[in-house]
């Protein structure tokens, strides 16, 4: 198993539009994902972030070549997609976890 979590924080300014967006457009890319297997879309609460709100999206892969492949591929069209739309009002954070010890 290997993990991607993908962190998107949007500034106030946009951030209607984002959750309109994460609705109905980054949940259907979501689902469409071939090659992983399971996933959790998150709003992230935080008390040290004023200045907008960040949401993840954890990916769950088969392998971590799968996950390699992903961020290869997916990962970069869906960031040309989001930065199309909302350019530096959007940022993406990817964080690879490995798991050291795991029970689902």
């Amino acid at each position: 198993m290997s993990v991607l979590s993908i962190t998107f924080h949007c500034t106030k300014n946009r951030l209607e539009e984002w959750e309109n967006y994460v609705d109905e457009t980054l949940v259907l890319m979501t689902e469409n994902l071939m090659d992983v297997s399971q996933y959790m879309l998150s709003e992230v609460h935080s008390d040290y972030i004023e200045e907008g709100k960040n949401y993840n999206l954890l990916l769950i892969f088969d392998t971590e070549e799968v996950r390699e492949d992903f961020i290869k591929s997916e990962m970069e069209n869906i960031a040309e997609r989001v930065e199309a739309k909302f350019g530096q009002e959007v940022m993406i954070f990817n964080t690879l976890l490995n798991p050291k010890k795991l029970k689902l």
